[in-house]
């Protein structure tokens, strides 16, 4: 089994992750995370660790991004 990260690490995985695959500023990665935490995208990872691991953060960031065209 692939190994989780912390709720927190996650998020920062993600967030590097948008900024390195879709060249946005850390400021940029970082509103669209906060966005989708407020909007509760993240309350599954928060409560299931197994779903804390890199290739998820790697599709959680590309969903992310296209969530904000249609926001």
């Amino acid at each position: 089994m692939k190994s989780a990260m912390t709720y927190e690490a996650y998020l920062d995985e993600v967030t590097t992750l948008i900024t390195e695959k879709f060249d946005l500023d850390d400021e940029a990665a970082i509103a669209l995370v906060m966005q989708a935490q407020a909007a509760d995208y993240f309350i599954l990872h928060d409560e299931d660790p197994a779903m804390r691991t890199l290739d998820r953060a790697h599709r959680d960031a590309s969903a992310i991004f296209k969530r904000q065209d249609k926001a």
